[in-house]
């Protein structure tokens, strides 16, 4: 049976002290949940700060984002060799670095390796828009999205792959999947990661990501193809997300 897994995503929020105190009060807060997987992905600049705050406790660091080659001329990026023993995941194709940055699937199948050379842990984010999904194409985007960010990766690594299918007309827009459509678009995900991995498959986690909220969570994550979800705005608001955390763990 697939863990839950439930990661907050805080984008470009949060000072260092109040990233510190927003760690500390989920601590508190989860104190009793074992079941479920939980991992806080703040800036940068506060990955330390995290850290410190959630040590002795099964809570997981992740960063948002890295660039793909160790070391060299690339000002403002942070390396996996910096991300290497400090954080345990890292997520990589967020549709705000493929919109605003303009990373390519080919850039973000280079990290995907990256990570895994150095012991991180991906959280490979998928998507279509909403132009995409009116026009039908939202199984095309994620078939060619899946394989080409993917493209190389052995079938013992791919467990070590989280994927978290983010509609893109969902993020941060209060408008969410429904649960029987994030639950179709997960099993049409783990479709074609089974044509990739074969029965690897099967062990890897797909997290829904988009406009969950403490009210939408439990609906969402009792899908058989759903496990976990990468949570924005909700996960900076210690309440909501450990609301959201509770709901994965009635499923469990």
């Amino acid at each position: 049976m697939r863990t839950q897994f439930i990661a907050g995503n805080w984008k470009m929020n949060k000072t260092v002290s109040e990233a510190y105190d927003l760690a500390i009060a989920l601590v508190s807060g989860l104190r009793a949940v074992r079941e479920t997987e939980v991992a806080l992905c703040p800036p940068f600049v506060s990955l330390t700060v995290v850290k410190s705050a959630i040590a002795n406790t099964p809570i997981k660091l992740g960063a948002q984002n890295m660039h793909d080659q160790d070391k060299g001329a690339f000002t403002g990026e942070i390396s996996p060799l910096m991300l290497a023993g400090l954080a345990d995941y890292v997520i990589l194709g967020h549709s705000e670095r493929r919109q605003h940055f303009g990373e390519s699937d080919a850039f973000i199948n280079r990290k995907v390796h990256a990570a895994l050379k150095h012991g991180l842990r991906p959280i490979l984010c998928i998507g279509e828009t909403l132009e995409q999904n009116e026009r039908g194409e939202t199984e095309a985007v994620l078939r060619r999205q899946v394989h080409e960010d993917l493209a190389g990766v052995a079938p013992a690594d791919a467990t070590r792959i989280v994927i978290a299918y983010e509609p893109i007309w969902a993020i941060g827009t209060g408008r969410a999947a429904t649960a029987n459509d994030a639950q179709a678009r997960c099993a049409y995900v783990r479709q074609q990661l089974r044509g990739l991995f074969g029965s690897a498959a099967d062990a890897m986690r797909i997290q829904y990501g988009g406009s969950v909220t403490a009210a939408n969570a439990k609906e969402i994550l009792s899908k058989p193809d759903v496990d976990g979800a990468l949570v924005g705005g909700a996960s900076l608001k210690a309440e909501e997300f450990i609301a959201i955390v509770q709901a994965a763990k009635a499923n469990s």
